[in-house]
C-alpha cells in the first residue's frame, strides 16, 4: 500500500515537473495551406486562369488562394466582368515583380487614409480616367501622379482643385491598379 503510494507521488511528480518544464509556444504561426500546383487545377481553373500560367507555381500559397477563390466566383460573374477580369489578369501577369510590389504598396497606402481622403483619391481617378488617352499622358510624363497617397494633397490642394490634372500614383495609370485587392 505505501509502496503504491510512493510510486504514484513519483508519477505525479514527474507528470507535474514535465508539465512545468515544457515551455508553451512563444507565438503561433499560421500560414496558409498549401495550394494546388499548376498541374493540379481543373480544367475550369486553368481556362479562367490562363494568364497566371507561367507564374502559378512560383506563387505564394496566399496568392494562389486568392486566385482561386476568383476562379471559382468567376462562373456566376456577368460576361463583362468576366473580361474585365481576364483583361486585368493579363496586364497583371506582364507586370514584373517590382511592378507588382509597387502597387501592393499603394493599394496598401490607399487603404490606410482616412475615408474623406479616400474620396478625394476616387474623385482624381475618376477625373483622370475621363481625360482623353493623350492628356493621361502628360500627367503620367509631368510627374504630378507621383503625389496622390502624399499627406497634405487633400480636396484643398491646387491639384485637386484643377480637373484636367489630376494627382495620381505612377502606379495608378493602368486599368490593373483599379483593382489592386484582386492581385494581392
Amino acid at each position: 500500500m505505501v509502496k503504491r503510494r510512493l510510486i504514484g507521488g513519483i508519477i505525479l511528480c514527474f507528470a507535474l515537473t514535465t508539465v512545468i518544464a515544457a515551455e508553451p509556444p512563444t507565438t503561433a504561426i499560421i500560414g496558409t495551406p498549401p495550394q494546388p500546383a499548376w498541374s493540379q487545377l481543373n480544367s475550369q481553373q486553368k481556362d479562367t486562369l490562363a494568364p497566371l500560367a507561367k507564374d502559378w507555381d512560383k506563387m505564394e500559397n496566399i496568392r494562389r488562394k486568392k486566385w482561386l477563390g476568383i476562379a471559382e466566383r468567376y462562373p456566376s460573374m456577368k460576361r463583362d466582368e468576366q473580361q474585365r477580369m481576364q483583361d486585368r489578369m493579363q496586364e497583371w501577369a506582364t507586370l514584373t515583380p517590382d511592378q507588382r510590389a509597387k502597387i501592393r504598396g499603394s493599394y496598401k497606402d490607399f487603404n490606410q487614409l482616412p475615408p474623406e481622403q479616400k474620396q478625394v483619391v476616387k474623385q482624381k481617378w475618376e477625373a483622370y480616367t475621363n481625360l482623353p488617352p493623350e492628356q493621361q499622358q502628360r500627367v503620367r510624363e509631368s510627374g504630378k501622379s507621383s503625389r496622390l497617397l502624399t499627406p497634405g494633397d487633400g480636396p484643398t490642394s491646387a491639384a485637386a482643385s484643377t480637373p484636367t490634372t489630376p494627382s495620381l500614383p505612377a502606379e495608378a495609370t493602368t486599368k490593373s491598379t483599379t483593382t489592386e485587392s484582386t492581385y494581392r
